[in-house]
């Protein structure tokens, strides 16, 4: 088993459409997330709060600068992922394409690695 991360991300036309629906759309994650627990497979899930609350530390200077909102020209922004243990990338991929999302959104799927992969 690996655990892989499907993570969130949406634009703005797919956050207010998100949000037009909010109640369908809570709905739909409270069901996607029983469905992963029935399958045993659930790790965890946390959605973010609006990016505009948000600050951006930029460590491309001698010293960090912080800066409120998000990143500046952003298209796509991370708004939550859900955690899975399975067995496989393909496996991870499925239950990606089940994620409920707003038209436009996306959800990029990457392993977390084990802490036997981290070099030392």
């Amino acid at each position: 088993m690996s655990k892989y991360m499907l993570i969130m991300r949406g634009t703005d036309e797919s956050n207010a459409a998100m949000m037009a629906n909010i109640d369908e759309m809570m709905a739909t994650s409270r069901q996607f997330i029983e469905d992963l627990l029935k399958a045993g497979v659930y790790v965890g899930a946390e959605g973010l709060d609006d990016p505009q609350q948000g600050v951006v530390v930029d460590f491309s200077g001698e010293t960090p600068v912080v800066t409120d909102g998000p990143y500046g020209e952003t298209k796509e922004l991370f708004g939550g992922y859900f955690l899975v243990d399975v067995a496989s990338k393909a496996e991870a991929v499925e239950w990606a394409k089940r994620v409920p999302a707003a038209p436009g959104a996306k959800v990029e799927v990457r392993r977390v690695p084990g802490s036997d992969e981290v070099p030392q």
